[in-house]
């Protein structure tokens, strides 16, 4: 089967779960939610903040606040985009019609992550221009040096964290198994790796840790990351292609 009608099958079968449909949903209204009351609450707090506090305040990255909700239901995506078909069995039918597992693997992640990225940048700018709005008068400006890139980067963000959890899911072919290893890995791992001092160095080398850096314009003053916000994001890149290169060498050595 050619390389486009393979894309066609699976931009028909994402279309046809309504799963993903409604996670990709979910990833939008909860992003802009948390982000416009974060946003809101910072606003209300801001007169109450210690000069510290406001030589940190970063209004671009405070819209954002809602991307740690966002990004549950983008990991949800990326397991469901690839899982469904192991959890019901259709997998040996579609490894059947396109024998070429790389064309079926690589053609699957082509349409998810163009999915992911339409919505994903859609919804960072959202949650820009919506927690700005939010913010009145301590609000950022997309002109502003520094807020685009950061804004763009929210929607890269996003759609490399649904190609992670693909990646994931491919190796591990279980939506259950996937899950139960992605959320406590961005939830509870990372974020415990990420604060305590000894684990600290090695947190900031996490996938999420690194590439939520790009979506940052204030540099804290005791932040000592040693790379920048297209650095991060690219730390989060390579995370992204070892997982992938991982599930498609077992996808071509197991039997489906």
């Amino acid at each position: 089967m050619a390389a486009a009608q393979v894309i066609r099958s699976e931009w028909t079968k994402i279309r046809s779960v309504a799963s993903t449909v409604w996670t990709l949903s979910l990833a939008v209204v909860v992003t802009l939610a948390l982000g416009m009351l974060i946003s809101a609450l910072s606003k209300n707090e801001f007169d109450k903040m210690s000069a510290r506090d406001r030589t940190d305040f970063d209004p671009t990255f405070i819209s954002f606040a809602g991307m740690s909700l966002g990004q549950l239901a983008m990991i949800v995506f990326g397991v469901l985009v690839v899982s469904n078909e192991y959890s019901t069995g259709m997998i040996r039918s579609s490894l059947a019609a396109v024998p070429q597992r790389g064309t079926f693997l690589f053609s699957k992640i082509a349409v998810a992550t163009g999915l992911a990225l339409v919505v994903g940048m859609a919804t960072s700018f959202a949650a820009f221009f919506l927690g700005q709005a939010m913010l009145g008068e301590h609000r950022a400006h997309i002109s502003d040096t520094g807020v685009l890139r950061a804004v763009l980067g929210g929607g890269l963000y996003m759609t490399l964290i649904a190609m992670f959890s693909m990646g994931v899911a491919v190796m591990l072919r279980s939506p259950m198994l996937s899950l139960g290893i992605l959320m406590p890995f961005f939830f509870l791992i990372s974020n415990i790796l990420g604060n305590v001092d000894a684990t600290k160095k090695i947190g900031q080398f996490l996938p999420d840790q690194a590439g939520s850096k790009i979506m940052q314009v204030v540099t804290p003053v005791d932040d000592d990351t040693p790379y920048g916000p297209w650095g991060g994001l690219g730390i989060m890149a390579l995370w992204v292609l070892v997982v992938i290169a991982g599930g498609y060498a077992l996808l071509k050595k197991r039997d489906a």
